[in-house]
């Protein structure tokens, strides 16, 4: 059986407003297109592909998110070349983001893998690696 490996992913966040402006302006760098917009929701597409943030209920939001905690440890993306990385860095630090493992940057990952990481409002890591070796 063929099947597309990710049909979407959801992501609750804990404050709307702060999530749509990472991921508002780091998807479309990644070529995802707005795709729905909601009250409580923001979507954007990539291909067949779509990523979805929703504001976490008041009632849940006792436990905050940790990556280190059984569940979602980090999405990662692809760019085509080191360069996309590089620029993706900078454009990061301009907005006051965090670059993660800044003093082994961008090989964090090892020495064959290029790559950017960073974390969103409610530190979800997000690597963004180069397929140009």
């Amino acid at each position: 059986m063929a099947v597309n490996p990710l049909h979407h992913l959801e992501l609750y966040v804990s404050r709307l407003d702060k999530s749509e402006t990472y991921w508002g302006w780091l998807l479309p760098e990644l070529g995802f297109t707005p795709f729905q917009h909601w009250e409580k929701g923001r979507s954007w597409r990539h291909g067949d592909f779509y990523l979805v943030i929703v504001q976490t209920e008041e009632r849940f939001q006792d436990v905050s998110y940790h990556r280190c905690r059984t569940g979602l440890n980090h999405l990662a993306f692809r760019v085509p070349k080191r360069a996309d990385v590089d620029w993706l860095t900078q454009e990061v630090k301009k907005r006051g983001m965090p670059v993660l493992y800044e003093d082994r940057h961008p090989f964090a990952g090892g020495p064959d893998h290029y790559a950017l990481y960073t974390e969103d409002p409610d530190r979800i890591k997000v690597e963004i690696a180069a397929e140009e070796a």
